[in-house]
């Protein structure tokens, strides 16, 4: 299904790096399912152990509203793993991830 192919694809990205919906996408077989890599993760239940803080937009940034617990989540995440977060955009040249 879908869905463990995300999840197996999300489990490959390393901490430290980041990845789009749409790379996601296509490293679980799904080429052009940016959204429906979207819809996926927004779907993961709260306790969830995957890494879907390392998912991030095309344009390199937290898709979340960035007055959510949410986004800060995110950002709190990545930060620590090494990963400069600055007003929400995150480098994809230096932490993109290519597999």
């Amino acid at each position: 299904m879908n869905r463990e192919a995300l999840y197996l694809a999300l489990l490959a990205v390393p901490a430290g790096k980041v990845i789009t919906y749409g790379q996601l996408a296509a490293l679980a077989g799904l080429p052009g399912a940016a959204r429906l890599a979207g819809t996926v993760l927004c779907r993961l239940p709260e306790n969830t152990e995957l890494p879907w803080h390392r998912v991030i937009n095309a344009q390199g940034k937290i898709s979340l509203p960035p007055d959510s617990a949410a986004y800060k989540n995110q950002c709190q995440r990545l930060q620590a793993e090494g990963v400069e977060v600055k007003n929400g955009k995150i480098s994809l040249h230096i932490y993109g991830y290519n597999n």
